[in-house]
């Protein structure tokens, strides 16, 4: 496993995030939005971004970890708990794509409406006193993707999945226009991929971008070489 990671070559690290990309661009494009928990969006994320960790940072501190056979699989254990903590310590949320606040906005004071009447507005958070549940929009315009974040101390696991299941079934009726970011993530996917394609033909046509440093000669060779030039 040590040599597999070792000779991972950099087109199987960029592939995973080419692919990431163009399932940005795929959301983006639709005409409805797309939904989906915050842990799933990192995990995604975290899965797009390994292969560049193990052919970066996690190659670099390889060597200290010794030879050992188990010093890959104890780096990506490390890797997958470091990403496990990030979620962990986040707060539940859902994520929005191909949306706007203002367009949510309507839909996430319905469902707040349906689960509690006492439901109360200030600014982009609403509190719901009865399901002790308090939620915030939080929206960024230009990218057309709303987080929609659990706040509050006493938020009940329940009541925020009841929330969410509401909400998805809502944002299903919702016709949007295409994100104008679609073209933009699918041109950075693509860009990607052909330089994924790029350095996986290269060992094919014999292409190397790394001059090898020339090989030192050894004492014995070049005092043969001496003897031999005084000889002529």
């Amino acid at each position: 496993m040590n040599d597999f990671f070792n000779t991972l070559p950099l087109w199987v690290a960029l592939v995973p995030l080419g692919l990431y990309l163009l399932a940005l661009s795929c959301l983006h494009v639709r005409h409805r939005p797309f939904v989906i928990s915050g842990a799933w969006d990192g995990v995604c994320l975290g899965i797009s971004v390994a292969g560049l960790a193990i052919v970066g940072p996690l190659a670099l501190v390889q060597p200290a970890a010794g030879r050992s056979l188990w010093s890959w699989p104890m780096l990506l254990v490390l890797l997958s708990l470091i990403v496990a903590i990030c979620l962990l310590v986040s707060r539940p949320r859902l994520i929005i794509y191909n949306i706007t606040v203002e367009q949510l906005r309507p839909l996430v004071a319905e469902v707040v409406g349906s689960l509690d009447p006492a439901a109360r507005w200030a600014g982009e958070s609403v509190a719901l006193p009865t399901r002790g549940l308090q939620v915030h929009l939080d929206g960024n315009g230009s990218m057309r993707t709303v987080n929609i974040v659990a706040v509050g101390e006493r938020a009940s696991s329940e009541n925020w999945s009841e929330f969410c299941r509401r909400l998805r079934r809502a944002t299903v009726q919702l016709r949007v226009r295409s994100s104008p970011w679609a073209p933009a993530f699918a041109l950075a996917g693509v860009a990607v991929l052909l330089s994924a394609g790029w350095f996986a033909v290269q060992p094919l046509l014999g292409i190397n971008l790394i001059q090898s440093p020339p090989s030192a000669t050894t004492p014995g060779n070049s005092d043969a070489g001496l003897r031999r030039s005084v000889r002529t």
